[in-house]
């Protein structure tokens, strides 16, 4: 794959709760934590895939914006 197209990718979070976190892993042989944020309800984080970060995990109730499409991540509450 094409470094320069993966590293170009960004992501755009919407926080749609308080304390949502999204959490940068890195790159190369073991893959680790290296940047954590927490967002409060209607905060909005941009992210790109970087030569150190290879991930980005996100915990709580977001909505997700990529090139490829939209996501919610976190459990709806009945």
């Amino acid at each position: 794959m094409d470094d320069q197209a993966v590293l170009g990718d960004y992501i755009c979070v919407l926080a749609q709760e308080d304390g949502v976190s999204i959490i940068g892993m890195t790159r190369g042989k073991d893959t680790k934590f290296h940047h954590t944020e927490k967002l409060d309800k209607g905060e909005v984080m941009i992210a790109q895939f970087t030569e150190n970060t290879s991930a980005i995990k996100i915990r709580g109730k977001a909505r997700i914006l990529t090139k490829y499409g939209e996501l919610i991540s976190g459990r709806d509450q009945d």
